[in-house]
């Protein structure tokens, strides 16, 4: 059938699930924890006759796929091939209803992620830094921030991450933003209108809290979305800033009119 796209005068819904990460096995955590809710509601809005897309996919790119492809003894492209597959496989064993389920490592992916980038980068909302970072001699590998642990120089948690505290929340190598005024106001009057968890608001509370920080969007890899930028050609797009993206990639592998259902809130 050909892909399903808004339609004028009808109620259009697109519904994602929370991309699960491909290096592993999905279990019934990961299907009660988004996938099936997702699934409900997607079969919910098509029994209530509302032209309805339901799109996921498999979050591939970043240092865990990489650390477990060398593991296996395997290339990250073809541990991402198995796992995808196997993915595929268990969601269409439990019949969740995706209208298509796709993938980040994709020509897609890399264009969409690396235009947003530019227009970014032309706005003046990116700035070049140094950070220092804990690189390992033996493998000769830089060490990402979530396979480094220690004890939080805060509230001393002794498991935080190299990036973030998990009992805090307090971010990790940071420098002051100026934007924080304005996006408190539009949080408060979002909080207040809208539906939030609590543990979304508690998190962002937190990320305010002690004011907003640039985060490093670029790490020395070699399994990510390339950077478009002389000087940053042996990088790649830190997988948290690329990975949301995958949303909207996913759906232009879907459709090539994939705009009409991102960018046009009038239908």
């Amino acid at each position: 059938p050909p892909p399903r796209l808004p339609v004028e005068g009808e109620r259009n819904v697109l519904i994602t699930s929370a991309l699960p990460y491909v290096n592993n096995v999905p279990h019934l955590g990961n299907i009660i924890g988004c996938v099936l809710s997702a699934d409900t509601f997607a079969r919910y809005c098509r029994g209530r006759g509302w032209n309805t897309l339901f799109v996921c996919g498999t979050d591939e790119y970043g240092t865990a796929t990489e650390t477990r492809a060398l593991q296996e003894g395997l290339s990250p492209r073809e541990l991402c091939d198995r796992y995808h597959q196997v993915h595929a496989d268990v969601y269409a064993w439990f019949q969740i209803s995706f209208d298509y389920f796709g993938r980040t490592t994709t020509p897609q992916q890399t264009r969409i992620a690396q235009d947003i980038f530019q227009r970014l980068q032309e706005r003046g909302f990116v700035l070049q830094d140094t950070l220092e970072q804990l690189r390992c001699g033996a493998c000769g590998r830089y060490l990402a921030d979530r396979f480094v642990e220690g004890t939080c120089p805060s509230c001393g948690f002794a498991e935080a991450r190299g990036d973030q505290c998990d009992q805090c929340g307090k971010l990790i190598n940071a420098v002051e933003l100026k934007l924080e005024g304005r996006l408190e106001a539009w949080l408060e009057r979002t909080w207040a209108a809208g539906e939030w968890t609590p543990n979304a608001r508690h998190i962002t509370r937190s990320w305010l809290r002690d004011g907003l920080r640039p985060r490093c969007i670029t790490r020395d890899l070699t399994w990510g979305t390339p950077v478009p930028l002389d000087g940053f050609r042996d990088k790649v797009f830190y997988v948290w800033f690329d990975a949301p993206i995958g949303y909207l990639s996913i759906t232009a592998n879907y459709t090539e009119h994939w705009e009409r259902w991102w960018k046009n809130p009038q239908q």
